[in-house]
């Protein structure tokens, strides 16, 4: 296939129309609590209100309406699923874990553009039947493609029963026990300590534990994007708050604020059972059989959660947004969200220091997961940026699908610390092709950013311990997910992982 080609299938993302591809590139919109219209780089316009996420999330048969007994019945829902060691109350942050699945979802089109695009190509055949656990708590910057990355996992492994998959955002299910079902992990967009709790440690270090044995003893771990964003800042000051997640942060923190009468920092059954009644007296007044979505939302938003009265953080998921749970900043980095102009982003605040490295004071709060994702995240570029993307091993399975040949790709492109990346420790499947990029585009990294090595990977394999890890740093919006090519990439990391997809994964530099 010549370059041209595969550009233009990359750039479109080989959907099946141009009103499709156009849907899928703005598509993804910032969330704002009120319905305010947001700074920085979003779609343009207002975002989805939290009252409007709510709504969704309560309308439990899909009517356009909203029943009291509906409320109650989903507020149960969450509590039994933040309650899962039913001690008879929940926190903020277990909340969270229970509202992420149920408030972060892909866009109906972000979906159809992904299943469009859908390899035709089979993917290798098992060795046996398989389980993939798709992870998507993001304790700091919450990436609104997480929910379309699990879908896209899920979907992928349905072709040819390449494997199954369960989508989990609750640290609790990485323990010994649950993974021995499974034979990956693969990490979604993850962001800041996403494993960990500082009220309580024993319970961080088990589930530390049975991360890094479920590797060396010959699982698999596949990451995307974020997964290289996570545990390079202090875990014991950035967690137990969820810095940055977003809509389900708000709402939790929401739900708390309003409902812990005994101002426990907890809230029983009861206790939210009561915020659910509260909420229809305030969007019913009138006590309706049922409040319709316009009705609802206008209602939430004003009386609810109204702007200016201690709302529950301004926090977005996805481009935009100042954070998400009690308003705080995405954790390590100064707070990702909100207002993100054009240019580059790197650690707020942090003195100036030699290109690329560490910066003084960094707390590398798990050295053994940076070296095993490959890299920390040191600095991007603004979406939708362009990428020359090489293809590094054009001999390996994983990256058939590009035919040997480059393309442009357009991301939120990460790079890393000089000193957390080397071609010593991993296989680069593929990387930025620097000396395509402009003096320009050079010039958004800062002096303490860029690397003096030129080297910009984008994907790679490695061993870890008896098992296998396959990294992609693309994956940022929702685009990358209706690129075929793409999707075979990720596909064949997978399938590595594994184990049912040899290839070389010696390391680049021997």
């Amino acid at each position: 296939m010549k370059a041209t080609v595969l550009r233009t299938w990359i750039t479109v993302g080989a959907v099946s129309s141009l009103a499709l591809a156009i849907g899928v590139m703005y598509a993804q919109v910032p969330f704002t609590a009120g319905g305010a219209a947001p700074s920085g780089r979003g779609g343009g316009g207002r975002g989805p209100s939290l009252g409007a996420a709510v709504f969704t999330a309560l309308d439990a048969n899909a009517d356009g309406s909203v029943t009291k007994a509906e409320v109650k019945t989903v507020m149960d829902r969450w509590y039994a699923a933040a309650d899962a060691g039913k001690k008879g109350s929940v926190t903020a942050h277990e909340l969270i874990y229970a509202l992420t699945p149920v408030i972060n979802r892909a866009t109906p089109a972000t979906v159809a553009a992904m299943e469009a695009a859908l390899p035709k190509t089979p993917g290798a055949k098992p060795a046996h039947a398989r389980k993939v656990l798709v992870y998507g708590n993001a304790e700091g910057f919450v990436h609104s493609s997480i929910p379309l990355a699990a879908k896209t996992v899920e979907e992928l492994g349905k072709q040819g029963n390449l494997w199954t998959t369960t989508i989990s955002y609750d640290p609790r299910d990485i323990n010994a026990a649950n993974l021995k079902q499974y034979d990956l992990i693969f990490l979604d967009s993850t962001t800041g300590c996403f494993l960990d709790d500082p009220k309580d440690p024993a319970g961080t270090a088990a589930r530390r534990k049975a991360f890094m044995d479920f590797v060396n003893g010959g699982k698999g771990i596949g990451g995307i994007h974020a997964a290289s964003d996570s545990y390079h800042t202090d875990c014991s000051r950035t967690n137990g708050g969820s810095g940055g997640s977003g809509a389900p942060g708000t709402l939790a923190n929401l739900l708390v604020t309003q409902g812990d009468k005994d101002n426990d920092q907890t809230l029983t059954k009861a206790e939210l059972e009561a915020v659910g009644n509260a909420w229809y007296a305030k969007v019913s007044p009138d006590n309706a059989a049922k409040v319709s979505q316009a009705d609802f939302e206008a209602k939430f938003n004003s009386d609810v959660n109204p702007p200016g009265a201690g709302r529950a953080g301004g926090g977005g998921f996805g481009r935009g947004g100042s954070g998400g749970f009690g308003g705080r900043g995405g954790s390590g980095r100064g707070g990702r969200g909100g207002g993100r102009g054009a240019g580059a982003t790197a650690e707020a605040g942090a003195p100036r220091v030699p290109l690329g490295h560490t910066p003084p004071g960094t707390v590398l709060d798990w050295p053994e997961f940076n070296k095993l994702i490959g890299g920390y995240f040191k600095f991007h570029w603004t979406y939708p940026q362009l990428i020359t993307t090489k293809i590094d091993d054009p001999n390996s399975p994983l990256t058939a699908m590009f035919h040997g040949q480059e393309f442009e790709i357009h991301d939120e492109t990460y790079t890393f610390a000089q000193d957390s990346f080397s071609r010593k420790n991993v296989h680069v499947l593929t990387s930025i092709d620097y000396a395509k990029m402009s003096d320009a585009d050079k010039a958004k990294e800062t002096a303490d950013t860029g690397r003096t090595d030129g080297d910009y990977a984008l994907s790679y394999i490695h061993p870890q311990g008896k098992g296998r890890v396959f990294y992609e740093a693309h994956g940022h919006d929702e685009k990358i997910y209706a690129m075929t090519p793409m999707l075979e990439h990720v596909r064949a990391g997978i399938q590595y992982a594994l184990g049912d997809l040899k290839a070389d994964d010696s390391p680049s530099v021997k």
